[in-house]
């Protein structure tokens, strides 16, 4: 088709679009619905409950709140009622060696193992073992993660012997196929959760 049947074609069409002003004005609108639209799109799609609680806790025991909210997205999908043939309970899917663990050393009472599935109690001593693995781990959040699943002893002796190097990039190392999984989904829900959700710990911090 030659340049000047093209022209003959295109013209008509420019022609009759609106005036530049209206085309701007139709942009703007479109962009400022998109600028809304998205994040209230992303935070459906990646829903939050029980901030207060995983806020709070983070703040009292210095764990990270977005890792809190990807482990128990991952773990429950923020649904305390989540039964677990292994024994985990509650919205972080404690294990009752996880509850003595925090009893003993984070200074729980010995009443908590009755309530450890309320949603604030859980978090609490959810955000407390998070925050203990952190220390233990120092502050590689990778091995935290890995930790959580497959348990300390058993990523530390992999940490120690080469086996597995701590970083997510060799996630692959992992020998348990369950907790290269685990690493790789709470990571991605870390990521998620920390660009949605960090205007809240701004808040926080007022």
């Amino acid at each position: 088709m030659e340049i000047a049947e093209i022209k003959r074609w295109v013209k008509p069409a420019i022609d009759a679009l609106p005036p530049k002003r209206t085309l701007f004005v139709v942009f703007t609108v479109i962009l400022l619905f998109l600028m809304v639209a998205i994040p209230l799109f992303n935070r459906w799609i990646y829903p939050l409950e029980y901030e207060e609680y995983i806020l709070d806790s983070a703040e009292a025991t210095g764990a990270d709140p977005f890792l809190v909210m990807a482990i128990i997205r991952v773990e429950t999908k923020f649904d305390p009622d989540k039964q677990s043939r292994a024994g985990a309970k509650g919205l972080m899917q404690l294990m009752p060696g996880t509850v003595d663990e925090a009893i003993k050393l984070g200074n729980f009472s010995p009443a908590f193992r009755d309530y450890v599935d309320d949603p604030a109690i859980n978090i609490r001593m959810g955000s407390w073992y998070i925050a203990h693995l952190t220390e233990r781990f120092k502050g590689n959040k990778v091995a935290v993660v890995a930790a959580y699943n497959a348990g300390p002893t058993r990523v530390q002796k992999w940490l120690d012997s080469g086996v597995w190097d701590g970083t997510r990039q060799n996630a692959s190392q992992i020998p348990y196929g369950e907790t290269r999984h685990y690493v790789q989904r709470v990571s991605y829900f870390y990521e998620k959760y920390r660009q949605l959700y960090s205007d809240l710990l701004k808040k926080e911090q007022k």
